[in-house]
């Protein structure tokens, strides 16, 4: 490893680490070892500026500008070293340890194009260092086949889904209703954006074998210039049915978007699409309110036990306490009892009794084939079209659209 500021006869600099004291991030260091050899150098905040001035630098490929949580009073000089990188091309990976995402947050819109948290998990640097050497493909027909509208106003109808305990099968119902809902007429039927809104475990893709791209994180990153064109890059054609909005490739902080970026992305949606069907995570975060406020039904996915109990008591609680539109919410029961199963259904009575809620759907188990068709990436029309479940959430999407085009016809 080169020290401080590289000299001009040593090998050639390819990248160089910023930071405070790199002595810090002790796995950086071996990291770059492991991928740059000894063409890497080592710089600090202010060192960085005025090396990028220098002939050493022209041929820098990039920087990995790492931070603390000690170094946030430091984010305006940050932000002129992420800004004089990218005036002359050189690529920016951010490394950040107990930042908050307020501050993660700007640097990233500043132009930051890769993020690794730190401790770095292990080949994460060097995949990051690979994806900013890979040319960013452009869009083809088979990708985006359908140019959004600009100045469409379909006023579309927003679907959300959200599981108030983990295996509840929320993202099941979610893929599959907007499948059912963009095959509810044989011809003509009505447009479907499927919105992946669970930036962490999001697993719509997986459920419908759709890459995750970089292009979603970036869309996501600047909201304030998202407009159809961007939009509809951002989204992904299945089967020539629904486009889908997948969660971004890498994990990210849920509170990395906020209120104001999810409701730009929703009123896009909406103009362009009949239905927008949203999957959340099941954490409550600040942009739920905003999801909640422009939902049209929001379906909450509860089970048969105690959790799902407990958690439904929260959940009432916290909406209510914040004022927000409680009664757009309707109670789906997963894996339901069967009509003969009479003790069962008592509990069932009993459960929504003591909760004061009234759960409106009742939604078989499925069993295996369910699971199958989700690591098949297939939606249950095409995989188990005879599934019980398959044929509730074909139903459901009759009634919803029946609604819709009564609605319509009344206006």
């Amino acid at each position: 490893m080169s020290s401080v500021m590289p000299q001009p006869d040593q090998d050639m600099i390819l990248a160089c680490t910023v930071s405070r004291d790199v002595q810090n991030f002790d796995l950086l260091i071996e990291d770059m070892e492991a991928v740059m050899g000894e063409a890497w150098g080592d710089l600090g905040f202010a060192e960085a500026l005025s090396f990028f001035g220098q002939p050493e630098a022209q041929g820098m490929e990039f920087i990995a500008l790492a931070m603390d949580d000690a170094d946030e009073d430091n984010l305006p000089l940050m932000s002129e070293i992420i800004t004089q990188a990218k005036a002359r091309d050189i690529k920016v990976i951010l490394i950040a340890e107990d930042v908050t995402p307020g501050a993660l947050h700007s640097l990233l819109r500043q132009g930051a194009d890769e993020f690794v948290p730190y401790p770095l998990p292990e080949g994460e640097l060097s995949q990051a260092i690979e994806r900013i050497r890979t040319p960013v493909a452009v869009a083809t027909p088979a990708v985006q086949p359908n140019a959004l509208q600009a100045g469409a106003q379909k006023d579309g109808a927003v679907i959300v889904v959200h599981g108030l305990a983990g295996g509840t099968g929320s993202t099941t119902l979610a893929v599959n209703l907007a499948w059912e809902l963009a095959n509810v007429e044989k011809a003509g039927g009505p447009s479907v954006c499927l919105i992946d809104l669970d930036l962490q475990y999001g697993s719509v893709s997986t459920f419908l074998d759709l890459p995750r791209r970089e292009i979603i994180y970036e869309m996501l990153a600047d909201t304030e210039s998202l407009d159809e064109e961007i939009f509809g890059q951002a989204l992904l054609d299945y089967e020539g049915k629904m486009q889908v909005l997948t969660a971004p490739a890498d994990m990210l902080p849920l509170d990395l978007v906020t209120s104001e970026d999810i409701r730009r992305v929703l009123d896009i949606a909406r103009n362009q699409f009949d239905y927008v069907v949203i999957d959340m995570p099941s954490t409550l975060v600040q942009w739920s309110e905003a999801v909640l406020t422009s939902a049209h039904i929001y379906f909450a996915m509860l089970e048969l036990d105690m959790r799902s109990a407990q958690n439904t008591l929260r959940f009432k609680r916290a909406l209510q306490s914040e004022e927000l539109p409680i009664e757009k919410v309707r109670y789906v029961l997963n894996r339901a009892p069967k009509f003969t199963d009479i003790n069962a259904k008592s509990r069932v009575k009993r459960m929504a009794e003591s909760l004061d809620i009234s759960i409106d759907l009742q939604l078989p188990d499925g069993g295996k084939p369910i699971t199958q068709a989700n690591d098949h990436g297939m939606p249950l029309a095409e995989s188990a079209p005879k599934s019980p479940l398959r044929k509730e959430i074909s139903k459901l999407a009759n009634s919803i659209h029946s609604l819709r085009d009564a609605e319509s016809a009344a206006a």
